[in-house]
């Protein structure tokens, strides 16, 4: 080798010298040493759209309507509840408005009426009505309800399209939240909002994007998820992903939360939480199982695309938790990181 070297080294320095050589690997490897992987047009394609699906997320998050806006989410109770910035109303609007904007009236019972929520969830029927009504001197000017201005009546209790009383960027919308009701109050020009500096990323890494072997149930069940507000979501768990980091064999098991059914959704713990990551957990979403979700196949997880729940952002919003059966031993050192505000 010692004789190669000699000879190697002044030819390269006469190539280089000419410009006819540009030393990327400056001399020759043991045969048994490690070589440098380049990347291929498929791993630049895929991060190419890795960073794009992270930029729109950054987008998502500081949006108008984002979590970084959310200010509040308070409890109606049975009777009146007013609400605006004057500190003598039940609920407290923290953010530049009128100080009394209206009252929504709870009467009827202390449940939710019988309608499915946005998880599936079938809250417990009873006759409840929301009224809204003026405060005392009429509805601040620029008040408006749905879209249209303000005026005083039964609120259609829609979850698909909940109602929504709005005052230029200021909107609060009533939403059931097991067999309660909360009022979720944004902020478009929230501080949270105005220092946003961009989201906290691993740096994109293939290592953690592994193909799953898919096994559906037969048949499929409800799983109870918990969530930060002592309340369960029952969603339906079609079947579990299993795959191999690390050496290790390991599962997941994703729920269906979106009403079309078009994609899976994961809530996993890992042994980066509270160090790196946001400690109650992370998400992430894929499409179905190539041959679908009744049948044995592959899918794809890209733990590259994991991603904060909104109680990260905000202390307002109500977060799923991971079941026991997506607490992962290992570290998945990818993804987003913990929010740093």
């Amino acid at each position: 080798m010692k004789s190669r070297l000699v000879v190697l080294v002044p030819f390269a320095l006469m190539m280089f010298s000419a410009g006819l050589w540009t030393p990327t690997v400056a001399l020759e490897q043991d045969a048994t040493s490690a070589t440098t992987v380049q990347p291929t047009a498929d791993d630049s394609a895929w991060q190419q759209d890795l960073e794009a699906w992270r930029t729109q997320r950054a987008r998502q998050i500081s949006a108008p309507d984002g979590w970084l806006t959310l200010v509040g989410m308070e409890w109606l109770k049975p009777g009146a509840n007013s609400f605006g910035a004057g500190i003598d109303n039940q609920i407290l609007v923290r953010a530049q408005a009128p100080n009394h904007m209206g009252v929504l009236v709870v009467s009827g019972g202390a449940t939710a009426p019988s309608l499915k929520t946005d998880t599936g969830q079938q809250p417990a029927s009873g006759p409840v009505t929301i009224q809204l009504a003026a405060p005392a001197g009429g509805f601040p000017p620029d008040l408006m309800l749905n879209g249209a201005p303000a005026h005083e009546g039964p609120l259609v209790l829609n979850d698909v399209t909940p109602p929504m009383i709005s005052w230029r960027g200021v909107n609060l919308t009533v939403l059931p939240r097991g067999n309660r009701f909360a009022l979720r109050i944004r902020d478009s020009n929230s501080p949270a909002r105005a220092a946003f500096n961009g989201l906290n990323w691993y740096a994109p890494n293939p290592h953690f994007r592994v193909t799953a072997h898919w096994t559906p149930y037969d048949p499929p069940h409800i799983e109870k998820i918990p969530t930060g507000i002592e309340t369960t979501l029952d969603l339906p768990a079609p079947g579990i992903a299993e795959f191999i980091l690390d050496g290790q064999t390991l599962r997941l098991e994703p729920v269906i939360e979106d009403r079309e059914g078009k994609t899976l959704f994961f809530i996993l713990h890992d042994a980066t939480n509270e160090i790196t990551t946001y400690g109650d957990g992370r998400f992430f979403t894929t499409g179905l199982p190539d041959n679908g979700l009744t049948k044995p196949g592959t899918l794809t997880l890209d733990f590259n695309r994991i991603e904060n729940p909104a109680c990260a952002y905000t202390r307002y919003a109500t977060c799923p938790q991971p079941p026991d059966q997506n607490e992962l031993p290992v570290a998945l050192e990818a993804g987003e990181k913990e929010y740093l505000q």
